[in-house]
């Protein structure tokens, strides 16, 4: 090869370099190259999981570059973290991640993962990929975390309804929804029964109230399902459906949960009714029995009472404040104590009194339950309560034999 090739060749290859189009990706593609896509994850096995998982994915077709974008991070060692949880102040972040090793995570565990690929004009994509990157900045990214209303699902509705120009609101706002927050709630922890009752017991006349379909939309499934039926314009004074197409990347290896909420009506009321004879039957023979399954109960029912309290008076944990069970289980419970234990003829002044106001409270929590309009679902509290408090008064009042 002579000298002048050999220069030559340096020279023909930094020309092609400076001629061929530079490789795109997410952050600099053109709209037009963005495909945008809704990415759900089922529920997992953990009870931080019971509700589901989704993500906001950006492929650019060109360079085949794709990033999941999701509203779901948290962390366990942050500075009082758990105190920050009790007070309802939970510090959420958004991050974003190669969309391989994030679904292969997913695949793993055993959680199915849906992808419904949406029809956004270039305007519209290239919009929602800026948003998303300066949502993704640090100090941006972190937000307040509200399981109904603020969370890793009504962020990723939020930020695509934005990009739609309020398309999914106006689609979802005045269609009404299937379900409350709190027959959604004890329908995904249903598998953990015990949490499944704390959370319901928890709960306030907040978590009953009805929703619209866009409300609904707090959880991933229910967005992922709401999104099928959306239309938006197309441009030329028609419509088109958002999804362009729906697959199934990975099935499911877990048990799925139930399509509707218990009814936990039946089992606390058989509950209550088995406490009540056994309060009963013991009080009629075994004074020491009866003295030591009460205080069971009337402990139970005062620390019930103290943290439905604290919930309402101390937390900004809303869906919990004004909770009817404090009719139910109140700190009024710990005053009874001792009459349990000193039986007489008839109970003392104070714990006539005090059985007086717990069935007022009691009487109280049945009229209220009654009352037309949006009141407190607690028919299963007031089923288990019932029968429990009318044995404990009954048996006070009896003679001591």
């Amino acid at each position: 090869m002579s000298l002048n090739a050999k220069l030559l060749l340096p020279l023909f290859a930094l020309l092609l370099l400076a001629i061929a189009p530079a490789r795109a990706d997410v952050a600099n593609a053109p709209g037009a190259n963005l495909e945008v896509s809704l990415v759900t994850y089922s529920p997992g096995a953990t009870y931080w999981e019971r509700f589901g998982h989704d993500a906001l994915q950006l492929r650019d077709i060109a360079s085949g570059e794709s990033i999941n974008f999701n509203y779901g991070v948290f962390d366990f060692n942050e500075a009082n973290f758990f105190l920050n949880f009790a007070r309802g102040h939970m510090h959420y972040l958004m991050d974003a991640e190669p969309s391989a090793p994030e679904e292969a995570f997913y695949v793993q565990e055993g959680r199915s993962i849906a992808r419904q690929r949406l029809d956004l004009t270039p305007e519209q994509a290239a919009a929602l990929r800026d948003f998303l990157f300066w949502n993704l900045r640090p100090e941006n990214a972190g937000y307040d975390y509200d399981y109904y209303v603020d969370n890793c699902t009504t962020r990723v509705r939020d930020a695509l309804d934005k990009a739609l120009g309020g398309a999914i609101h106006a689609a979802l706002a005045n269609r009404p929804g299937g379900m409350t927050y709190r027959q959604q709630t004890d329908r995904l922890m249903s598998a953990q029964p015990w949490l499944m009752l704390v959370l319901d017991l928890g709960l306030g006349p907040y978590a009953d109230q009805p929703l619209d379909a866009w409300h609904e939309s707090f959880l991933p499934a229910e967005l992922q399902a709401s999104l099928r039926g959306i239309r938006v314009d197309d441009g030329r004074g028609g419509t088109r459906p958002l999804v362009l197409d729906e697959r199934e990347l990975s099935p499911s290896r877990l048990d799925a949960p139930p399509t509707r909420a218990p009814d936990l009506r039946l089992p606390l009321a058989i509950a209550g009714l088995l406490l009540a004879t056994v309060l009963l039957a013991a009080g009629r023979r075994l004074r020491v029995g009866f003295a030591l399954l009460g205080s069971l109960y009337l402990v139970a029912a005062g620390l019930v009472g103290l943290l439905l309290l604290a919930l309402w008076t101390l937390t900004t944990h809303h869906s919990a404040w004004a909770n009817a069970n404090l009719l139910l289980f109140n700190p009024l419970a710990f005053a009874l104590l001792p009459a349990l234990w000193r039986r007489r003829a008839r109970p003392g002044r104070v714990a006539d009194t005090l059985l007086a106001l717990q069935l007022l409270a009691l009487l109280a929590a049945v009229l209220l339950h009654l009352l037309p309009g949006t009141v407190q679902q607690n028919q299963p509290w007031i089923l288990f309560a019932m029968p429990v408090w009318l044995a404990l008064a009954w048996t006070l009042r009896q003679p001591v034999t």
